[in-house]
């Protein structure tokens, strides 16, 4: 299974295309820790691992720029401290 399964089963997750095969993990990783519930956070480490998912996180949170809201960027950084 692969992770655009997730926005392919949710679209509302990923508003921006309809060519949910062609997402990367990245843009899955983003919309789906951004946007979805718990339970798409856990089928997403499900797929791809929880290593595989916080080292993306920790990518896109170093960038100058990023989507995350403040609240969903501090959770998340101590939710992969605590489970990664």
């Amino acid at each position: 299974m692969k992770a655009s399964t997730i926005i392919k089963e949710k679209p509302y997750l990923m508003w921006s295309t309809t060519q949910y095969d062609t997402l990367s993990d990245e843009a899955v990783v983003e919309a789906v820790l951004q946007f979805g519930d718990m339970d798409d956070v856990k089928k997403l480490i499900a797929i791809l691992s929880m290593k595989t998912v916080a080292e993306i996180f920790s990518k896109q949170i170093k960038r100058p720029r990023n989507n995350y809201s403040p609240a969903i960027n501090h959770y998340f950084q101590l939710y992969f401290q605590k489970h990664a």
